[in-house]
């Protein structure tokens, strides 16, 4: 895979700020029973406790901000989409959020003792530039965990449904500038090699299963199409013939997840953690 330029990258930012404002509103609606399950488990695995000073990087609608400042953490969620911000604010009153750029933290150094990212490595433009971020913003010691979605083809079988639904009846030619693999740091391998290349020791990568249950056979297409950001526009931008393919495929890919009207897909993750040295 040919690595994106400069100007290619700045593209995709651009396209994930503007993608995440548009979409702020209707996160929580469609992947508020998804997302947060996750939530404990990051945390468990930044060490976080009363006291610590945590960030929360990629905050979206604070979901792990709040979590973090319910154990007693003095807890502070950033974003570059101000209207992430904004959904943050309302749906988390009493913790503190601002606008700011994970490749260039307003902080100054040894500032945390925890940084977490919930689902956020895979909307960077820049990884490697956010995590030479949060090494110097963390204290000597400090920790880092972060979540991404498992591989398509296992543990987040509903994505994979959905992108081959895309291969096979739409196309994956629509236009969208040139990003960092979706599912890269879903490679136990690569996230571990991309935290020791960082500088961080004790790197530990573990799977975290979860069935999300789907009311209907449409919720996996509508959340993604309504609340996504790249994959929201892979649908968004296909013609009226591709979209119905998709969505007869996806509906009979999900009738095998199917149990008395209940549709458990797994919808995984891989959590990520590891130390800044001391």
């Amino acid at each position: 895979m040919t690595t994106p330029s400069y100007e290619e990258l700045e593209s995709f930012r651009a396209f994930e700020q503007s993608g995440w404002n548009t979409t702020a509103a209707k996160y929580d609606e469609f992947f508020g029973g998804v997302t947060p399950v996750f939530c404990e488990a990051l945390l468990d695995a930044a060490g976080v406790i009363s006291d610590m000073r945590v960030l929360d990087i990629a905050t979206g609608p604070g979901y792990v901000a709040g979590a973090a400042a319910n154990r007693g953490a003095d807890a502070l969620g950033i974003d570059f989409a101000a209207n992430m911000v904004a959904e943050a604010r309302k749906l988390n009153p009493k913790v503190a959020f601002q606008e700011g750029d994970a490749e260039d933290l307003p902080f100054p150094d040894a500032s945390f003792d925890a940084v977490v990212i919930s689902f956020g490595m895979l909307h960077f433009s820049r990884p490697e530039a956010v995590l030479a971020e949060v090494l110097r913003v963390l204290q000597p010691g400090g920790s880092i965990a972060f979540t991404v979605w498992g591989k398509p083809q296992g543990g987040a079988a509903g994505l994979g449904i959905l992108l081959r639904a895309i291969e096979t009846h739409g196309s994956m030619d629509v236009g969208l500038p040139p990003g960092p693999p979706l599912f890269r740091f879903s490679d136990h391998n690569e996230s571990r090699k991309t935290l020791l290349d960082a500088g961080f020791v004790d790197p530990l990568i573990t799977d975290l299963p979860h069935t999300w249950e789907l009311s209907s056979y449409d919720v996996l297409i509508d959340s993604f199409r309504e609340a996504g950001v790249r994959a929201g526009e892979l649908l968004r931008s296909q013609n009226q013939e591709a979209l119905e393919r998709i969505v007869g495929f996806v509906r009979d890919e999900l009738k095998s997840y199917d149990r008395e009207g209940i549709i458990g897909v797994p919808m995984g993750a891989v959590l990520a953690s590891a130390n800044k040295p001391t």
